[in-house]
């Protein structure tokens, strides 16, 4: 908690660090950051006239704790409305004089969110003290469907969330349309009583998988180590969630144009092979997306 921050002394002994480090003033009865020297527009109050701190101060002095416990990467999840502390934090983590590096910690701002229903903006209203939580959205329209909305989108782009979308159990809804895609390569196994976990690709002649559609599936498959790499290098998870569907849409095509269990060898043994890969791998997409990959819908 940030109260704890206070209780614990990190606050204080935060600002004591600067003050020893000469990297404080005082004007008009307040305690003042240089943080010119560091890239801001001007110098910030740290400590008010009335001797209460200003907001950015116990950002300081939390993740001074967290490079002290040996974070050296931190990244921050906030509203685009807290884009002025960027600036502040990090030159009072430089200021402190103990190496932290410049970008330190990372940020990654989010537009704000449209709730849309029954057509409808869900209108809020700061002053009637009106909002719409998480909390309200998972109740609305499950877990699943409010972690796929929130990630689908880049962190900077704005984000319309549909509620009688996410709610709908049809193709126009993402999620749905990519755990029935894993709903239906499972389904293969099941109604062909094949354990799935045999199935390792060992042997098979993956020439058998000469439609185009297959191999467009394929080389999808075969593309997602580096996309998740990606992802991860670029705190993009949008890119996954995006990957995710497309591959949805290829599964979906090449489930409705081509049988797997009737076919003769050494098709049918490439198929099953083709079904397990995509079966594997969208659940391993939506695990990283903390959303669940149902068997059955």
């Amino acid at each position: 908690l940030e109260s704890s921050l206070y209780s614990d002394g990190k606050v204080d002994e935060t600002v004591q660090m600067l003050t020893a480090a000469g990297q404080t003033f005082e004007k008009d009865g307040a305690l003042w950051l240089r943080t010119t020297d560091y890239g801001d527009d001007k110098d910030r109050v740290m400590r008010k006239s009335d001797g209460s701190y200003t907001y950015f101060l116990p950002d300081v002095a939390y993740h001074l704790a967290k490079w002290r416990r040996g974070f050296s990467r931190a990244i921050d999840v906030q509203g685009a409305d807290h884009h002025s502390t960027v600036t502040r934090v990090r030159a009072g983590l430089q200021a402190l004089g103990m190496g932290i590096p410049a970008g330190y910690p990372e940020y990654e701002l989010h537009q704000m969110v449209t709730v849309m229903k029954g057509g409808e903006e869900v209108k809020i209203s700061k002053r009637a003290g009106s909002y719409v939580t998480v909390r309200d959205l998972i109740d609305e329209v499950g877990r699943d469907a409010v972690r796929y909305f929130l990630l689908m989108r880049k962190s900077d782009s704005q984000l319309v969330f549909d509620v009688d979308v996410a709610r709908a159990q049809s193709e126009e809804n993402p999620v749905y349309y990519i755990q029935m895609a894993h709903a239906r390569v499972c389904g293969i196994f099941r109604v062909g009583e094949v354990d799935a976990t045999t199935i390792t690709g060992a042997g098979v002649d993956w020439s058998a998988l000469a439609e185009d559609d297959e191999r467009e599936l394929v080389k999808a498959l075969l593309g997602f180590p580096a996309l998740v790499t990606a992802a991860a290098r670029t705190l993009a998870p949008h890119l996954v969630a995006s990957y995710l569907l497309e591959t949805a849409r290829l599964v979906h095509t090449w489930y409705h144009k081509h049988h797997v269990l009737g076919e003769p060898e050494p098709i049918r043994s490439a198929r099953l092979a083709l079904a397990r890969a995509a079966q594997v791998t969208l659940a391993n997409g939506l695990a990283m997306l903390g959303i669940t990959a149902p068997e059955r819908m």
